[in-house]
């Protein structure tokens, strides 16, 4: 007996020394593979290296691990000359700058990178508030500064306190769906509402000490944020570029065959793009207020496939047959207390029906009865955490982005508890949030540039870094893959952005 279990357990050692062999084999085949490596830390963990092949809309990216090693799989690199970029706040690339591929083989091209010699300009919105002076009041107030455009707009201008309210003046007339190059106004002297004056004042006096009214540069230090480290580098990342810069996809799904829908937040189209081949297509949605600012925001499926699109200012909804390509057009809404129209944002139901109201103005949660009409609003425990969207898991429980608490929030309707879980980066701001089929839930910065992937049951957070900034707005995840595929649109960027975690 004993010599048999000396035999078990040397076959056993064999067997576990084996196994990193096999691992090592199983790997998927790379392209491209190298080192990233600068002078003052040496092999840097946490780069995101890209790289796009001449001629192509798409661009592929991984992250160093923390040797400083990254790869590319052979499966998302097709042969070809390709142009390299890195995202690592405080360097540039310093070198290669393209590479070529070729088929059957593996290219090494160890990256280095140098100091940059401007700072500001790679701050993304989140580095910016966590750099700033003054209050978490004072900051948040800027909370409502970042959908048309980046905060670098306002801390490199030269106004004075005088000039931005002139400035919130003009700002006010212009739909949400603008961006600076593409601004579209509001109807006659429509306004959005901005607060009461001495706010308004108080606004205006704080960006003038934050911007370069008084000086040439900032009296303030720059602070950045730490780069990926750990789980946060297994990933990769492709961003499929649209065909037109001015195209702000909001939110973005995909269908039963594959397809990613988007709409527009600042046209009348809904998109549709084939991953495989990087094809756009775009289908024009019926004007229903001529005149009016266009553009579309919420994107939904039913059990039929159709698809239905909120149609913010043009005060619609629309439904997009796949099978005819027709358009039904619903009309418009009208809320019977005051005859306003309403305008349509997310509002997610649940498995009975029942209607969630995520107030956006407050901390409040509202739950519609569907069967009696009974409306009962729940506070969540962050206060002014201001819930934007979200959506229903398997177990009926709803799950929401909590924008200013910078927080995701799941109410249970079974206990009538709302739970909360802080974002581990500072000013990441989420927009939405859903589930997998893991029990994880996933949201994206407005602010950072980081997807966040929340555990539940451990609390623990992981965040990929995107390679370029953007502004997430909807998030989606496809649960056809193993892993989980992570789906956004990125509004600022007119490009689609695909996230595939490797564990």
């Amino acid at each position: 007996m004993p010599s048999r279990n000396l035999l078990l357990a040397l076959i056993a050692g064999v067997v576990a020394a084996a196994l990193p062999i096999f691992a090592a084999h199983a790997q998927a085949p790379a392209a491209l593979t190298g080192q990233v490596s600068s002078a003052g830390e040496g092999p840097m963990e946490g780069v995101v290296v890209s790289a796009k092949r001449d001629g192509s809309t798409l661009t592929i990216s991984v992250v160093s691990d923390n040797t400083g090693k990254f790869s590319f799989p052979a499966s998302k690199l097709e042969p070809g000359r390709y142009s390299l970029a890195i995202r690592s706040v405080g360097y540039d690339l310093d070198g290669p700058k393209t590479v070529d591929v070729a088929a059957g083989s593996t290219t090494a091209a160890d990256v280095k990178l140098r100091p940059t010699r401007n700072l500001a300009k790679q701050l993304t919105n989140a580095e910016w508030l966590a750099s700033f002076p003054g209050t978490d009041t004072q900051k948040k107030a800027l909370l409502n500064c970042i959908g048309c455009h980046d905060l670098d707009r306002i801390v490199t201008s030269t106004h004075d306190a005088d000039e931005f309210v002139q400035v919130f003046d003009r700002m006010t007339g212009y739909y949400p769906g603008s961006t600076p190059q593409y601004p579209q106004r509001l109807i006659g002297d429509a306004r959005r509402n901005l607060g009461a004056a001495a706010s308004v004042k108080a606004m205006a006096d704080y960006l003038a000490s934050i911007n370069l009214s008084k000086d040439e540069i900032w009296d303030y230090p720059l602070k950045t944020l730490p780069r990926p480290q750990g789980r946060a580098t297994r990933v990769v990342i492709t961003e499929y570029d649209l065909p037109r810069k001015q195209i702000q996809p909001h939110d973005a799904l995909v269908d039963s065959d594959g397809m990613v829908w988007f709409t527009h937040f600042g046209e009348q189209f809904l998109g549709k793009l084939d991953p495989k081949t990087g094809r756009v297509l775009e289908y024009p949605l019926p004007v229903i207020k001529p005149g009016y600012p266009i553009g579309t925001l919420d994107l939904e499926t039913d059990k039929a496939g159709n698809l239905w699109i909120a149609m913010m200012y043009q005060g619609g909804v629309a439904k997009f047959d796949k099978a005819t390509g027709e358009w039904e057009n619903l009309g418009s809404f009208k809320d019977p207390s005051n005859n306003r129209t309403i305008t349509s944002y997310g509002i997610p139901a649940d498995h009975d029906n029942n209607l969630y109201l995520l107030d956006f103005s407050s901390s409040n949660i509202g739950k519609l009865d569907a069967k009696t009409g009974k409306l009962t609003v729940y506070r969540s425990p962050i206060a002014n955490s201001r819930p934007r969207r979200g959506r229903v898991d398997e177990q009926n429980r709803l799950w929401f982005a909590e924008y200013a608490g910078n927080a995701i929030g799941m109410f249970d309707p079974k206990t009538e508890k709302i739970e909360e879980w802080v974002l581990p980066t500072p000013w990441a701001q989420p927009y939405d949030v859903v589930t997998d089929k893991n029990g994880e839930a996933w949201t994206g910065s407005m602010l950072s540039d980081r997807v966040s992937r929340l555990n539940p049951k451990t609390g623990e957070f992981v965040e990929y870094l995107l390679p370029k900034t953007t502004n997430i707005r909807r998030v989606f995840v496809d649960n056809s893959t193993s892993p989980v595929t992570f789906w956004v649109g990125s509004n600022h960027g007119a490009s689609i952005v695909k996230v595939e975690p490797m564990d």
